[in-house]
């Protein structure tokens, strides 16, 4: 598939997609399953939830929120990616849930599933795109929750990368796509207030370089 962002990091390869959780685990020096857990414990998840899990990839993530869901109380969880590699992963990795469903959909143009979901969760996707392809997603992260559903964004925290220690520095520079060096610097509580999000909260994790922000519609 061709690349519509030549120097995002969130379109993926072929080969990325098969490996991305191993790949993940190794650059994080296993770190990154327990980061996780931690992350998603903190979305106040409740049984009947409606979850929208956009840019889901391998469904890591979907099964940690499935967890706290019941199929008895009606929840339902679509996982959204325009990967088909991620997708089989998402169904081998969710077969436990049968209210997981998977959604073969780009989430940076405008879409419409027709239905309004408790909460929508994104996770270090984000920061991959221009920041005019972003406010796409942003509206369609609107456009599908229920009033005083929550948009729960997982992503780089703002900071300056100039006063990062000169090996954290290094690596970010070295593995993030250029994208991401402008979303550290944007106020992104000012961005959300202008589409109408409201009630910010905020957990940072990796040293205050990471965060989980939660906002309400």
């Amino acid at each position: 598939m061709e690349k519509l962002y030549p120097d995002s990091g969130v379109e993926l390869t072929p080969f990325t997609a098969r490996h991305y959780d191993a790949m993940m685990r190794f650059g994080s020096f296993g770190k990154y399953n327990g980061f996780i857990e931690n992350a998603i414990s903190k979305l106040k998840i409740q049984p009947a939830d409606t979850i929208l899990d956009m840019g889901c990839g391998t469904g890591k993530n979907a099964c940690l929120i499935s967890k706290y869901l019941s199929a008895d109380a009606g929840a339902k969880l679509t996982g959204m990616d325009i990967s088909d590699i991620m997708g089989e992963q998402f169904a081998e990795n969710c077969s436990a849930f049968p209210f997981a469903s998977f959604l073969q959909q780009r989430i940076d143009q405008p879409f419409d599933l027709g239905v309004k979901f408790d909460k929508v969760f994104i996770s270090f996707v984000l920061h991959g795109f221009p920041h005019d392809v972003r406010q796409i997603i942003i509206k369609n992260a609107w456009d599908h929750l229920k009033a005083g559903g929550t948009f729960n964004i997982l992503d780089f925290a703002e900071f300056d990368m100039k006063k990062m220690p000169f090996l954290h520095r290094f690596v970010f520079k070295k593995i993030e796509c250029k994208y991401a060096f402008d979303y550290i610097e944007k106020d992104w509580k000012e961005i959300l207030s202008g589409f109408g999000f409201k009630d910010f909260k905020e957990d940072l994790f990796f040293k205050n370089y990471v965060r989980l922000l939660r906002t309400r519609r």
